[in-house]
């Protein structure tokens, strides 16, 4: 990202990128500024591909949801910064300053991602499925805290490595596979639930809010940048609600409630955009608020937590990555066809969208099970019981939880015969006698058999 910001903030011409001439120029080549772009893309693509797997297997169950809504709050505040700046640069043009500044401010977020990822601990998982239990061990305890209680980490350990050593054999093709654990069933939910995200409408607002308020309601320039602002600092404030939500609604309560508020909002601003009058140009303006506000609860960043909650370990990154590639492609098709629909039908453009929110509401309803409080483990054994797309979300809801609303444990792995007698079988099969000889810790293997 670094390298991508740098080549579009001093692009000169092409070649000046192929020697690597990272220096402020005077004119700017559209060819340059292509291939620095797609490089600060390649990064952007690989950092939300990879960061909510490594909060989703370094959180406990319990708090897992509001750290991933952080993220999703953070690219608000990132939003909303960008219209600010926007803003303040208005007054600059025509200078170039006015693009070479937003595309150089991109690298002081990076530099200080770079400066703080050195500090943080690989997940316990990755450390297994590389052999580096102890390690692992090490990092359980850092992630759960002063004064855990053994059993807990112990059960925990014995829960992870016999799910990696299971599921170490996983390729791209098995995500196609509808084997016990119903890979493409959870592959499907996951890249669905990231489509859903893009095709709800957002961008249309977040892309083209400044447009919109512009040749739509016939604000001026300067006016047009400022309410744009303003509905990028409401979006940032709305998405704290869902960080402090998450967990106590969970995720099908607030995709739900998302999706009918947006399909709800996007009606309201067809109504309003075609009745043309000062009073319906207010209430569209006020209702592009109200959108940012539904999808920020609802969605923002629940496409980033649920499926990496959803896809087991087996194909976490593959399916991950299939996931976000759902959500740039979205994400490119609704940006490049609003302005032809604008153009072509006007307002019929917020019906579109108005009935797609409307479609993705009984989708979730029915085919999207909760993932509060739940281990990764614990949705392994719910898919293992589901026969069909049809009744996953009832056996999520009659599945016991292993792990309160505290992160305390509310069971042992034992207590669920047939689980423990097949991790047990898979700990043996691989050698699990995982014991430190120092400290006369007991074995994985003999743990999980203990009644």
């Amino acid at each position: 990202m670094v390298i991508g910001a740098l080549l579009q903030c001093t692009s000169y011409d092409l070649a000046q990128f192929i020697v690597g001439r990272l220096v402020t120029g005077f004119g700017e080549s559209a060819a340059a500024k292509n291939v620095s772009s797609r490089l600060t893309t390649a990064g952007n693509g690989m950092n939300t591909s990879t960061v909510p797997t490594w909060q989703s297997e370094c959180c406990k169950s319990n708090r897992r949801g509001q750290m991933v809504m952080i993220e999703g709050a953070m690219i608000t505040c990132g939003i909303t910064i960008s219209y600010w700046i926007d803003y303040g640069l208005l007054f600059t043009d025509p200078s170039e300053v006015a693009w070479r500044f937003p595309l150089a401010f991109q690298i002081f977020f990076a530099l200080i991602i770079l400066a703080f990822v050195m500090f943080l601990p690989e997940s316990p998982r990755w450390l297994v499925l590389k052999g580096r239990e102890d390690e692992a061990r090490e990092v359980l305890a850092a992630l759960v805290g002063d004064g855990a209680d053994p059993t807990f980490l112990q059960t925990e350990f014995t829960s992870i490595k016999a799910t990696v050593l299971e599921m170490a054999k996983g390729s791209f093709k098995d995500m196609f596979t509808m084997n016990e654990d119903r890979h493409f069933h959870r592959t499907v939910l996951a890249y669905v639930n990231q489509m859903f995200q893009q095709i709800s409408g957002i961008n249309l607002i977040t892309y083209y809010i400044p447009v919109v308020l512009e040749e739509q309601l016939g604000m001026s320039l300067e006016n047009s940048r400022l309410i744009a602002a303003c509905n990028g600092t409401e979006y940032f404030l709305a998405s704290w609600v869902a960080v402090f939500t998450i967990e106590k609604f969970g995720r099908r309560t607030l995709m739900l409630f998302g999706a009918a508020g947006m399909s709800i909002s996007m009606a309201i601003l067809a109504g309003t955009a075609s009745a043309k009058t000062d009073s319906a140009n207010i209430a569209c303006a006020v209702f592009l608020f109200v959108f940012n506000t539904f999808f920020a609860i609802g969605w923002l960043g629940m496409t980033w937590l649920y499926p990496a909650e959803i896809v087991p370990l087996k194909i976490r990154a593959p399916a991950n990555a299939l996931a976000t590639s759902s959500n740039w492609i979205f994400n490119f098709m609704v940006v490049m066809i609003t302005p032809v629909a604008f153009r072509n039908i006007g307002y019929q453009t917020y019906i579109i969208f108005a009935v797609i929110n409307a479609f993705i509401f009984p989708v979730v309803y029915f085919f999207y099970p909760e993932t509060a409080y739940r281990s990764l483990e614990e949705m392994d054994r719910i898919f293992r019981k589901t026969t069909s797309v049809f009744n996953v979300v009832k056996k999520a809801k009659e599945e016991p939880h292993m792990y309160g609303k505290n992160g305390e444990l509310l069971r042992q792995l034992s207590d669920v015969e047939d689980d423990a007698v097949r991790r047990a079988s898979i700990l043996e099969h691989h050698g699990g006698k995982d014991h430190d000889s120092s400290d006369g810790n007991t074995s994985t293997t003999e743990k999980v058999e203990v009644a």
